[in-house]
């Protein structure tokens, strides 16, 4: 987070926080049969606007906003200073503190942000370093295995069911079956868990999937560990997957899709 967006309010407008809310509500809606016909709102006819409600709802979804962003850092909103301040905006006032205090107190503040997040990158090298050395050392331990092979890119497979349909190319579209975790153990995507296989070109995921397929006939079951730098490197792909972890996939390939 930047230190300048817990100011940013103005950025915020009534339509962004009324589809804000709008997104938290659940997608499906109580069939018609289940309560009386209403007359649907005449859009031509707009009802007043009730600015209470309004008013209300841009308070709650900016301040909750702001002491969520605020809390990540350590720090608290002054609740009878946030509202003395929005009081005063509001009704165009002039500010309480001189402008060299508001400048003095804003500096302090973007010091200890940019302390924050100096820690919070120390912290993501050092794990990201520790995810590199424990990937590297699980992949030398389970390569002594008898079931494991290991190709010259470092991938290493273990043939759970093999399959006698044919091998896709690196051109194809696959239909796959498939589980991931990290070397923990922890389940971070699955398509059994969704009830339905996923489709993707071989081009188009991480470079173990696309070696690791074409190595697989239709039919076949593979285990696959893949090496940090044939899945999603140092950049990892949050939230499940940190820089430079070493993932496990279980996968079922169900077909070629012409």
């Amino acid at each position: 987070m930047k230190p300048t967006s817990v100011f940013a309010v103005a950025a915020f407008s009534v339509a962004s926080i009324v589809s804000a809310q709008d997104e938290k509500k659940p997608a499906a809606q109580p069939a018609a049969a289940e309560k009386p016909a209403e007359k649907p709102a005449d859009p031509a006819k707009p009802g007043p606007v009730p600015m209470d409600k309004i008013s209300y709802l841009m308070g709650r979804e900016i301040a909750s906003m702001q002491t969520q962003q605020l809390g990540e850092t350590g720090l608290k909103v002054d609740v009878e200073s946030y509202l003395a301040g929005a009081r005063d905006g509001i009704d165009g006032k002039e500010p309480k503190y001189k402008k060299e205090e508001l400048d003095a107190a804003y500096a302090a503040f973007q010091a200890h942000m940019m302390g924050q997040e100096e820690k919070r990158m120390a912290a993501a090298q050092a794990g990201a370093g520790k995810s590199k050395e424990d990937g590297e050392k699980y992949l030398a331990d389970n390569k002594k295995r008898k079931e494991v092979t290991t190709t010259a890119s470092g991938l290493q497979y273990e043939v759970l069911k093999a399959g006698d349909g044919p091998k896709p190319a690196v051109t194809d579209t696959v239909s796959c079956h498939y589980k991931g975790t990290l070397l923990n153990g922890t389940e971070f995507d699955s398509s059994y868990a969704r009830g339905e296989p996923a489709s993707f070109p071989l081009q188009g995921v991480i470079k173990g999937w696309t070696e690791a397929l074409q190595l697989m006939p239709v039919g076949s079951k593979y285990k696959l560990f893949i090496p940090s730098d044939m899945a999603y490197g140092p950049g990892g792909s949050p939230p499940k997957i940190g820089p430079n972890e070493a993932l496990i996939f279980e996968v079922e390939l169900l077909g070629i899709v012409k």
